[in-house]
């Protein structure tokens, strides 16, 4: 039986450093492992980006990359996360800052062992603050055509996984099924070593695309009709085993240890990340709903005094947090009384879409106000971008708002937002304001 997971939070005891080349990109690349204060998570910082603002590894920073999970805050991209996280969550790292020099982490033989090895080099030490896992109450379901991904709930204290690998049956690779529960000790010798894999018409379809010229057979791990060309297994399901290591690394994206089961089939990067998601998701509903609501950071009359607005333009009812410039969740509670409800539509009535990015403006704005040198301005809209209304907002419902901070000055802001009702994502859009004195028009 797997030890049970620590009940306190972990980071490394020292700093490490691993050195090599992208696999997607090429470049030259050293990455450094450090400790990192309680609650941090995992950070990664562009050392090559002077004044880049570090990019936490967190989901809402993913961006859509082919056969890998990337990151990005304003300028500064982190390609390929999952081995490190995987890494790291695999050795019980709760914290870490990971600086690197280049846009690409190091991929090493292409498994996490570079950084297994480099975090047992640097050694674990226990912090004063607890872990707060993320526990799965109830099942969650996400697909994409015959690809499959589910979490359950789990008596256990840790996360148990079983991933589905199958190809069909004229793949060169067999149907291959393995089940693990994350432990460090196990990780190290399991999982960790196993190879990132392509079928040989996909290397040499990347290859015609002038990706990975820079590697070998002997360095890659190319399947073809009889098995691995120029190289061999290190295990005879170890295709099946790094898709464990990838979906450990994309599930760290979450920001804290997973408790539950997590049962995958045919899944890669992109159905992982919409699953951890909807864990955030899940989590979100059930912390900001009813009794759970924390005590405001600040309430109406709060937001009264810095918002310009007045009735019936105040869409902000409470700001439950307020992390200074940086990040805030707000809620606008959706009453049937809402004036606009008269027009919009009297027999099926809902909240107009433009109010809705209205409320996450307005949000935005507080948390942009919070500056010193912001005291008595306030931030007026300039653009909107990538706005998306993904279901309709009804009487009766609670808009859980998110601004995030992308870039700000003393004068401007550029924030990206996020609505949920019930856990759900109702709208989003990347908004950019400018901030003016109070007095102006």
């Amino acid at each position: 039986m797997p030890d049970a997971p620590p009940a306190n939070q972990r980071t490394l005891a020292g700093a490490a450093t691993i050195s090599g080349r992208g696999l997607f990109t090429g470049e030259p690349v050293t990455a450094t492992l450090r400790p990192a204060e309680p609650d941090t998570g995992f950070v990664f910082v562009r050392t090559d980006l002077p004044g880049a603002k570090p990019v936490p590894g967190r989901v809402e920073y993913v961006v859509s990359k082919p056969r890998h999970t990337a990151l990005q805050r304003g300028e500064a991209v982190i390609e390929t996360t999952e081995h490190c996280l995987s890494g790291l969550v695999g050795m019980g790292v709760d914290n870490a800052v990971i600086e690197l020099d280049a846009p690409e982490l190091p991929s090493g033989d292409g498994s996490a062992t570079p950084f297994v090895e480099a975090v047992a080099a640097a050694g674990v030490v226990e912090q004063p603050a607890p872990r707060r896992p993320l526990v799965i109450t109830e099942p969650i379901t996400v697909r994409d055509g015959d690809a499959m991904i589910a979490a359950m709930p789990t008596a256990g204290d840790g996360m148990d996984l079983l991933y589905d690998l199958d190809y069909g049956e004229d793949a060169p690779i067999g149907r291959q099924i393995h089940a693990y529960t994350l432990e460090s000790e196990t990780y190290r010798a399991r999982i960790a070593p196993a190879r990132t894999f392509a079928m040989r018409h996909e290397a040499e379809a990347m290859r015609d695309q002038g990706l990975f010229e820079h590697v070998s057979l002997k360095d890659v791990l190319v399947i073809g009709e009889h098995g691995p060309i120029e190289n061999a297994y290190r295990f005879d399901d170890e295709p099946v085993r790094h898709k464990l290591l990838d979906l450990i690394g994309d599930l760290a994206l979450v920001g804290r240890p997973i408790r539950g089961r997590i049962l995958a089939s045919k899944s890669g990067h992109a159905l992982n990340q919409r699953l951890a998601r909807a864990l955030i998701d899940l989590d979100r509903a059930e912390t900001h709903s009813g009794d759970h609501l924390p005590a405001p950071a600040m309430d109406i009359r709060q937001i009264m005094r810095l918002l310009p607005h007045r009735y019936p333009m105040v869409l902000v009812d409470r700001v439950l947090e307020m992390d200074g410039d940086r990040r805030a969740v707000g809620i606008k509670n959706v009453s049937v009384n809402e004036p606009f409800f008269q027009g919009h539509y009297p027999g099926s009535p809902i909240m107009p879409g433009v109010l809705i990015v209205e409320a996450m403006s307005q949000l935005s704005g507080l948390m942009l106000s919070q500056k010193l040198e912001r005291t008595g301005k306030v931030a007026v809209l300039l653009s909107l971008d990538k706005v998306k209304i993904r279901r309709p907002v009804v009487p009766g419902d609670q808009l859980v708002m998110e601004s995030e901070c992308i870039r700000a000055t003393t004068r401007f802001g550029d924030v990206d937002c996020r609505a949920f009702v019930a856990g759900k994502l109702v709208a989003q859009a990347r908004v950019r304001f400018m901030m003016v004195d109070a007095e102006q028009d």
